[in-house]
């Protein structure tokens, strides 16, 4: 109840960011192959970011 207004660190943030992009790639996969690439490569940006820190 008291996390409640807790703001996410940047790690966190990343990592929402980084399954979001997972979950949109493996969707589109079925359906537009290029837009699918284009979100994995997105998505190991993010994952490179997160190395960094």
């Amino acid at each position: 109840m008291f996390g409640l207004f807790k703001k996410k660190s940047e790690k966190e943030k990343l990592e929402s960011q980084y399954k979001k992009l997972l979950e949109e790639a493996h969707r589109l996969s079925t359906t537009n192959r290029k837009m699918s690439d284009q979100k994995m490569y997105e998505a190991e940006e993010v994952l490179k970011q997160l190395e960094k820190l």
